[in-house]
């Protein structure tokens, strides 16, 4: 071979290692936007379920106890959530943060108890606002299941496509933080079921 040879071929592979490179780097670069992303919906879908906890808690319709303890519950959710709007906040992929995920199984675990069988279900769902009241709660919940089911499946295909050997050679990641999944109790009481889907 000769020296245009040898030079042509490492050229050729140079230009494959930097074009693969690059999409590695645009497909880790797009997964950590979806995970940003996830998160910010995953967020508002949280704030959802906590505001109708809360419009069930003021309405009347609960045991006074049941209702100054889903409210606490809520509130504290509403007051630790502090709507992750701002990008880089998005962006620092450290799930929602301890604090946060308790005040959410907190809240789930007041509802179940304040929700605790399909009797007092039916029970408020047979007034008017209860009916309303119970539907906007049930919905919130389940699309926040939604929510962080989306956002997990995110993070666990962001996590895999850094363990790439590749992606960890060339640092593709640079300093972004490795994305964290939302571990939270998120479990729906037994008399409240998911709203039917057309």
């Amino acid at each position: 071979m000769s020296w245009s040879e040898i030079t042509l071929v490492v050229l050729v592979a140079v230009g494959v290692v930097v074009w693969v490179a690059w999409v590695w780097a645009s497909r880790l670069d797009r997964l950590h936007r979806k995970v940003a992303a996830s998160r910010i919906a995953l967020d508002a879908q949280l704030v959802r379920r906590a505001s109708a906890a809360a419009d069930l808690a003021t309405s009347g319709l609960l045991d006074p106890a049941s209702s100054v303890l889903v409210a606490d519950a809520a509130y504290a959710v509403v007051d630790d959530a502090g709507p992750v709007t701002a990008p880089e906040q998005a962006l620092e992929m450290d799930g929602l943060g301890v604090d946060r995920e308790r005040a959410e199984s907190a809240l789930s675990a007041t509802l179940r108890s304040a929700l605790d069988d399909s009797a007092s279900v039916d029970a408020l769902r047979s007034t008017p606002p209860g009916d309303s009241l119970v539907a906007n709660l049930g919905a919130g919940w389940y699309r926040a299941q939604l929510a962080r089911r989306f956002h997990n499946d995110a993070v666990a295909q962001a996590q895999r496509a850094r363990r790439h050997l590749l992606v960890r050679a060339l640092h593709l990641a640079g300093r972004a933080p490795v994305p964290q999944t939302v571990e939270l109790d998120d479990a729906l009481p037994a008399g409240l079921a998911a709203p039917a889907q057309p």
